[in-house]
């Protein structure tokens, strides 16, 4: 019987650390079924899906973890997880752009706001840049979520940047809002990347 498993890890960065987690899921039988890694600050981190057969499956993996934190300056964690294939749910898949300057609260209050008109959170990035014009931190954030068809896509943009708070970011295209939501074209595989967006020329950010 197949078993899976969630494998989290983190690190200081450096080159053979994708290697060094590797080898620990090969070497205890398992197989890399998903996975999201990237780097924060200096930290390389790593969320993983295993799945594998045969007895003392788990062991083996909790004894890999424990050898990479000696041996190799890498925390890792595992444990055991149910995965049911998930059948295809109504609704459309959408792109939220969000972009201004940072402020406490905007993720909090953007999926409350999404959470309230049930619009499921897919996926979510986020990241700050510093701007040496202005001396200023720049958030950005990339959400990818499912919307009800009973949901109307202005409605949801309306929300989304009242939440934001207005004056969340400057723009001189008033066409263009603080708040962008892309819907996503659909293929031979259901889920493709949304329509290329057209950029806001931004002033004074």
């Amino acid at each position: 019987m197949e078993k899976n498993y969630i494998m989290t890890a983190f690190g200081k960065d450096r080159p053979g650390i994708v290697a060094d987690l590797a080898q620990v899921i090969y070497e205890s039988g398992c197989s890399l079924d998903d996975s999201t890694m990237t780097r924060l600050a200096d930290e390389f981190t790593h969320i993983l899906l295993l799945s594998g057969q045969g007895d003392g499956l788990e062991e083996k993996l909790h004894k890999g973890c424990r050898r990479l934190e000696i041996e190799k300056k890498l925390s890792a964690f595992v444990r055991p997880v149910e995965v049911e294939r998930p059948a295809s749910r109504p609704g459309n898949m959408h792109t939220i752009h969000v972009e201004g300057l940072d402020q406490a609260g905007i993720v909090y209050k953007i999926s409350k706001s999404l959470a309230e008109n049930q619009i499921n959170i897919e996926n979510l990035t986020t990241k700050k840049t510093f701007t040496p014009e202005s001396g200023g931190t720049i958030y950005h954030m990339k959400m990818e979520v499912l919307m009800p068809d009973t949901v109307s896509l202005d409605d949801a943009e309306a929300r989304s940047e009242r939440a934001a708070g207005y004056g969340y970011v400057h723009f001189n295209d008033r066409r263009c809002r603080s708040v962008q939501i892309h819907r996503h074209t659909r293929g031979c595989h259901g889920r493709i990347p949304s329509q290329e967006s057209r950029l806001c020329n931004r002033q004074n950010i």
